[in-house]
Parts: structure tokens; C-alpha cells; sequence
């Protein structure tokens, strides 16, 4: 892992597009003080399920596989995680463990900020605060999906099988 070359998220040209980076200068400049940016290389995991929950990450650049431990032991892919993406962010603001793990499908610059912090710079910067609402709303609405779609999957499966009998 190696320190990365932009120290401020104000430069960066994709963060109009970010909903987690795009915020007020003053905001950017708070964040600065205390977020850490890293390359980290292909293959690293920045969290794995049930370990306690540090803080967050943001891709900045790069893609991350997010997977689940199965009751078997066999890990599910849930999905492929892209630039300016938030990862941990439910673990973090319950204070839970992390419940899924995140690999690193490429060399990536990753921002990360610790619990504590994040938390603080929330109740200095409260437009972020509603951000961080939307996307775990978003998260969970996402997860609605996939288990629609399992369970979907599931029902058709049972309706076939009972059709060849």
C-alpha cells in the first residue's frame, strides 16, 4: 500500500458526479484534515464480515467485489462495488461489525475515514448527514432486489421441478 498523489478530494474531477464527495469547499477542507488516501493493490481486502467496523471506505478509483459468508462456508458475491462508491457505511453508523467483505478487483486509490471521525464531521457538516440516509437507503432497496430476485429465482425452480413430475 502506497500514499496516494492527491491530497485534496477539492481537485478531484469526477467529485461533481459523487454523492459522498460532492460538498462545500469548507466541508472538503474539514475532511482533509483527517480522511487518509492509499493505493492499495489488487487482491487486498479492506474489511472482512463479522470483524469490527473501523470506519469507511470510498473508491476513488478502482472496483471492489463485496461477498457474504453462506452458513455452508461457501462466500456469495453480492455485487462489484465501483468508483465513488461508500463501502461499510451501515457497520459504521450502528456500530456493528462489518457484515460483508470487500476485495479489491483492482490496483485502487481508496479514501478511508475512521468511525469516530466520520461521525463528528456528520454532526459539523449536517448535509451529509442526509446523503449518508439516501445511500443507505439505497442499499437497501438494493438488497430488497436481490433477495426479490433469489426468492423469484426459487419460485420458478420449484414451479419447473413440479412441472416434470
Amino acid at each position: 500500500m502506497e500514499n496516494a498523489t492527491q491530497p485534496s478530494c477539492y481537485y478531484c474531477e469526477f467529485r461533481p458526479d459523487r454523492t459522498f464527495c460532492d460538498m462545500s469547499p469548507e466541508a472538503l477542507q474539514t475532511m482533509d484534515g483527517f480522511k487518509s488516501l492509499a493505493i492499495h493493490p489488487k487482491g487486498s481486502v479492506l474489511f472482512s464480515e463479522g470483524r469490527p467496523s473501523r470506519g469507511i471506505f470510498v473508491l476513488c478509483d478502482g472496483r471492489a467485489k463485496l461477498s457474504i459468508c453462506s452458513e455452508t462456508g461457501k462466500r456469495l458475491m453480492l455485487c462489484i462495488a465501483g468508483p465513488g462508491e461508500v463501502l461499510g457505511l451501515g457497520a459504521v453508523v450502528s456500530g456493528t461489525p462489518y457484515e460483508i467483505s470487500a476485495e479489491l478487483l483492482d490496483t485502487s486509490q481508496v479514501m478511508f475515514m475512521r468511525r469516530k471521525d466520520l461521525l463528528k464531521f456528520v454532526r459539523e457538516h449536517r448535509e451529509l448527514g442526509v446523503r449518508l440516509v439516501q445511500m443507505l437507503s439505497q442499499d437497501l432497496h438494493a438488497a430488497y432486489e436481490r433477495v426479490r430476485s433469489i426468492g423469484l429465482a426459487r419460485t420458478r425452480r420449484a414451479r419447473a421441478a413440479h412441472a416434470n413430475d
